[in-house]
């Protein structure tokens, strides 16, 4: 029914004529008044058609007026719900198909001049309302075209801010809240990439956070005048940036109706490392309490650990890589506040270097000045992660974690015997296992095995440590490959499974996907939204995914028609990764 309908008089129906075959004669509800003369000779008033047309224009004018009213009173409510006050200052952002969402807003104050290379400082405080549509700059970065880094935005030093998706109309005020950290190798990445909208999210009752972390050289990096001029921890800023982040998600995030107790976090590559780092780090305890590593490693992704200022053989310290680095730019002092002053002064493009994902898989020079990720500072990080969780000093949590199929593999051999002989009395069972068919390169071989070392153990390995602290622990391998992709890819790569988990698959591929793949992509999706809301990814309409045991070793395999839970095919070759590699610390 009508606005109109509902407001005019029940006699205007009751008093409409029928049509004239069916009319019929009503008696009136209200006297009618006689149009003869009185004894006076005066005829009673009667209305003209133009007096009707003003009444029936004033009737409009008064419906008119009323539902404006009523769509302000509306559009007043979005503006408040877009609106939110927050411990720096009120922030509005933006509502589109559901969803309200707000960018750009700082978590840490802006990580230049004296606060390079410092822990993050809290944000400066606004007045009046400021402006959340915007994403803010990514961290400073030379750009790489990478799945695993998407995007190619702004970027500047100035770049710790975080965002937040939230369903527009929502009635609880204890929503789960799912905080996303992207990958590319602790030297890519950022959070504006369509492929990592959180709306998704947000439409299924979460609330959603993405943010900025420093990379490079600016998120790790460490110098003797440094940690002599300032307090510490020292080395780990990228990792403290995500603290921080957290800290803020703590402290603002029920202004958005997010449960601040109710935290997921979750990453992939070096995203998902480090999810595995703040697990086991004393620094980030009570800050999260579901964790999801989408192919993170597990024991160290970024390859051997260096520590804060002990050299041991072949690892230098973080300190001497940064040594190294302040002397191809000049500067030559040891701990001394001026060349704490001179290494700030240093300009972003000159710190930055030639540092991407491209020359972090090369030999390039670059890299003897440049610690590659994590550093063992006592703090932040109190050893390396295999030896955290072999110990098992990780916080328990439930825990979602898997790789792709044709996930990232690195090998250095040149030869079918070069390749096998580090399995020293075992060469023969692994090549049985890695290359049972001699028709694939030493190339392709050594991928494959370089996956398992460096992904698929290390994650398994995880998932066992997890388990016996008591934790739920669900594990995946996704080997799903896009319809447009099919005739290029022979499998799952690093990083494609990131749209389906965002739903974002037509974000990446704008056509040519199939009934599949929108399944698939379905699957995903669900399987983390549940497990953000109750820490597990089982629910209805999907299938069973039971959990992970060392004795069982079930885990679901994302297909490329459906979603398979079975015991792991490659348990045989996962063993043996395991035997025949010695711990890193030891």
């Amino acid at each position: 029914m009508s606005v109109r309908s509902r407001l005019m008089p029940a006699c205007m129906t009751a008093c409409t004529s029928a049509s004239p075959r069916t009319r019929t004669t009503r008696r009136p509800i209200w006297p009618q008044r006689s149009t003869r003369a009185d004894h006076n000779g005066h005829r009673p008033y009667q209305e003209s058609s133009a007096m009707r047309a003003v009444r029936r224009l004033g009737v409009g004018i008064a419906m008119l007026i009323m539902v404006m009213a009523m769509m302000s009173r509306a559009a007043s409510a979005d503006a408040t719900a877009q609106t939110v006050q927050i411990d720096s200052g009120r922030v509005h952002g933006e509502g589109h198909d559901d969803v309200v969402v707000f960018r750009g807003i700082p978590f840490a104050a802006p990580p230049t001049g004296t606060h390079r290379w410092r822990p993050p400082q809290p944000p400066n405080a606004w007045s009046g309302v400021r402006d959340a549509t915007r994403f803010g700059p990514e961290c400073m970065q030379k750009s790489v075209n990478s799945d695993a880094a998407p995007g190619d935005g702004r970027v500047s030093e100035d770049c710790l801010y975080l965002n937040v998706w939230r369903p527009a109309r929502q009635t609880d005020h204890d929503l789960p809240v799912l905080v996303w950290l992207y990958g590319g190798g602790y030297v890519n990445g950022g959070t504006s990439s369509p492929i990592y909208d959180g709306s998704a999210f947000a439409r299924d009752g979460l609330v959603f956070v993405s943010l900025n972390y420093r990379l490079g050289r600016f998120g790790f990096f460490a110098h003797p005048a440094l940690e002599a001029t300032q307090p510490g921890p020292w080395g780990n800023y990228a990792l403290m940036d995500q603290i921080a982040g957290l800290e803020w998600v703590k402290r603002n995030i029920a202004q958005f109706g997010g449960d601040p107790d109710q935290v997921t976090i979750f990453g992939e590559s070096a995203g998902g490392n480090a999810v595995l780092e703040l697990a086991a780090s004393p620094a980030a305890r009570g800050l999260f309490q579901r964790a999801a590593v989408m192919s993170g490693g597990g024991r160290h992704l970024m390859g051997t650990m260096h520590d804060l200022r002990e050299d041991r053989p072949h690892n230098p310290s973080a300190e001497t890589l940064g040594q190294r680095f302040a002397r191809q730019h000049g500067i030559d002092g040891d701990n001394d506040q001026r060349t704490a002053q001179r290494l700030r002064a240093l300009p972003a493009a000159a710190i930055t270097g030639q540092l991407n994902l491209a020359t972090l898989l090369s030999a390039d020079p670059e890299h003897a000045t440049y610690a590659g990720g994590p550093i063992r500072d006592g703090t932040i990080v109190v050893a390396p992660p295999e030896q955290r969780y072999h110990h098992g000093n990780q916080q328990a949590l439930p825990l979602l974690i898997g790789t792709t199929d044709r996930d990232l593999g690195l090998s250095d051999a040149d030869t079918m015997t070069q390749l096998f002989a580090r399995f020293g009395e075992d060469r023969a069972l692994a090549r049985t296992l890695y290359d049972p068919t001699p028709d694939e390169s030493v190339e392709q071989v050594g991928r494959r095995l370089g996956r398992d070392r460096l992904m698929t153990e290390p994650a398994r390995f995880i998932a066992d440590q997890m388990h016996a602290l008591g934790a739920p622990v669900w594990r995946y391998r996704f080997a799903h490959v896009a319809e447009p992709m099919r005739p290029h890819w022979a499998g799952a790569l690093h990083a494609t499974d990131i749209p389906y988990v965002f739903a974002t698959l037509a974000t990446r591929f704008d056509k040519g996907l199939s009934a599949s793949d929108d399944r698939t992509e379905h699957l995903m999706h669900d399987y983390f939204v549940n497990f953000a809301r109750h820490g597990d990814p089982n629910g209805p309409g999907l299938p069973y995914w039971p959990q992970h045991t060392p004795e069982a070793q079930k885990l679901m395999i994302l297909e490329q028609r459906d979603a398979v839970a079975k015991s792991d095919p490659w348990r045989q070759q996962l063993d043996l990764i395991r035997a025949t590699r010695a711990p890193q610390w030891q």
